[in-house]
């Protein structure tokens, strides 16, 4: 087991990863580096491998993807996930590192909206998606998360090892936010600078397509780590619709006349009325689900600890030097 392992995940980034790899291990000498390869074509794997990391492959193309088998794969004490395209500090990298080492967080959040990436960023729609996706989940999830969507982040071993990756490409980073959030875990922030991308370098984010994946995704996860809430605004939403075309059409008129004028309209509030009660069941019942589920996950954790220990264990047998395998007795 790896005491620091930094994660890069990488999609044609062969200018920019030798000097972030070289970085990264001048910030942390003793860590190991790794470098997935992500169907790259310009050659970033044996740039990043000239360069010192350890390099791997993934074939399922997007980010997601990409984590989802660095996650799986790689045994480490604190993870140091970044970016190949040379926007964010190594130097930082100690700070985010000592927070997990030293004050046991569980995500800690490399926050650029606090510093320089309004003025580095040279994509205004990036910068609008940025706050907008920070101001809804904070607001839904009750949270003061400062950089959503940032791709600087440190972990410990049992985020890691808990962490369900279901999304497929950079939705990923509000994926990860958002399940420690709900999850309780412990979330620091620190902030560091930005840079943009330098010359010649191409993002492989979409403002748009990739800005709908995210909201999408927002809306799936609030929906599925808040049913009650959720689907008791769904329910209100349609008792007030349903209120809002049987008083003028159905109730008044019946008060003066004594007779239902509008019967196709009475039938659609009485429809309406009967969704929001199963609406508002629905979200009971998987709101117990919910809370099972919670309970299940603690016990996650526990188990996600002995393995830690396991494997610190078993790298102490094999490290010691009375251990001897050519020792047949």
């Amino acid at each position: 087991m790896d005491q620091i392992a930094v994660l890069l995940p990488c999609f044609n980034e062969a200018q920019t990863i030798g000097k972030v790899v070289a970085d990264f291990r001048r910030a942390l000498p003793g860590a190991a580096v790794y470098v997935y390869d992500n169907n790259s074509t310009d050659g970033t794997a044996s740039q990043a491998e000239a360069a010192g990391a350890i390099v791997r492959r993934e074939y399922l193309q997007g980010k997601g993807n990409v984590i989802r088998r660095m996650f799986q794969e790689i045994d480490a004490e604190c993870y140091i996930l970044s970016d190949g395209d040379d926007t964010y500090p190594a130097p930082a990298s100690p700070d985010l590192a000592r927070l997990v080492l030293e004050r046991q967080a569980d995500m800690v959040v490399g926050d650029r909206l606090s510093s320089t990436y309004f003025q580095q960023n040279r994509r205004p729609f990036h910068n609008f998606g940025n706050r907008l996706v920070r101001a809804s989940i904070n607001r839904v999830f009750r949270s003061r998360i400062r950089d959503i969507m940032t791709g600087y982040r440190a972990f410990s071993y049992r985020f890691v090892k808990t962490f369900p990756v279901l999304s497929k490409g950079f939705e990923i980073e509000t994926e990860m936010t958002i399940h420690a959030i709900s999850m309780n875990m412990a979330v620091e922030n620190v902030i560091v600078d930005y840079r943009d991308r330098p010359a010649g370098s191409q993002s492989k984010l979409n403002t748009l397509r990739d800005g709908r994946k995210v909201m999408m995704t927002i809306f799936n996860l609030y929906r599925g780590y808040k049913p009650l809430q959720f689907f008791s605004l769904l329910a209100l939403l349609l008792v007030l619709t349903a209120a809002a075309a049987f008083v003028p059409a159905v109730l008044i008129p019946y008060y003066h006349t004594g007779l239902v004028e509008n019967f196709p309209t009475l039938i659609v509030c009485g429809f309406a009325g009967i969704a929001s009660l199963i609406a508002l069941f629905n979200g009971m019942v998987l709101d117990a689900i919910r809370s099972k589920e919670r309970r299940e996950f603690e016990f996650r954790l526990v188990a996600a600890r002995y393995m830690q220990r396991y494997a610190r264990t078993c790298d102490t047998i094999v490290g010691s030097e009375t251990y001897d395998l050519s020792d047949k007795r």
